[in-house]
């Protein structure tokens, strides 16, 4: 029963990134990095969302001079399809124009990331890479979880910003409160 809540958060929580992609509002500065891969490089948003994993798995790896976490490329396997599915399918569905629906889209997005993230992390089955990431840093800088994940999301922002992926409010909100 545990992995079936995993994987079903893990979609629940993908369908909220793609609210928030659909938005215009703005993604996560990881989530800003992949669109704005996907956009200017090839593949699907989902697809870059492994290959980043399988880089910061290797990351992690060296910082810890330890062995590959690889159970977290099972999180990213799934949480890739996830996303390209919902986009694939809210891109039908769901193209807010005005400022209001735009609004109501990131918002339903953030509830529902807020959901899906509660339920697969209640499973405690794959580390995510970045998470892993952050404890890392935190453990090798002294800091605090907020300095940690902060710092990561800044150096995604900067690259997001080369990339021109989707950075709006939602993206700076994510930045200033996301740690």
């Amino acid at each position: 029963m545990k992995y079936v809540f995993y994987v079903l958060g893990i979609i629940i929580l993908t369908l909220g990134i793609s609210f928030t992609i659909q938005s215009g509002l703005g993604t996560s500065p990881f989530d800003a990095l992949l669109v704005g891969l996907s956009v200017n490089v090839g593949l699907t948003v989902g697809s870059w969302e492994i290959i980043i994993a399988l880089i910061l798995i290797c990351c992690n790896a060296l910082l810890k001079r330890q062995k590959p976490e690889v159970s977290g490329l099972l999180t990213a396997f799934i949480t890739g399809i996830g996303i390209d599915m919902w986009l694939f399918l809210l891109h039908h569905w769901i193209t807010p124009e005005l400022g209001y629906s735009k609004a109501v889209c990131f918002g339903i997005g953030l509830v529902v990331i807020g959901l899906g993230t509660s339920t697969y992390l209640h499973t405690n089955v794959a580390p995510i890479p970045i998470d892993r990431l952050t404890l890392i840093i935190q453990e090798l800088t002294g800091t605090n979880l907020f300095i940690s994940r902060t710092f990561i999301y800044l150096v995604f922002l900067i690259m997001a910003l080369i990339l021109n992926g989707p950075i709006g409010v939602g993206t700076l909100l994510t930045v200033c409160l996301g740690g």
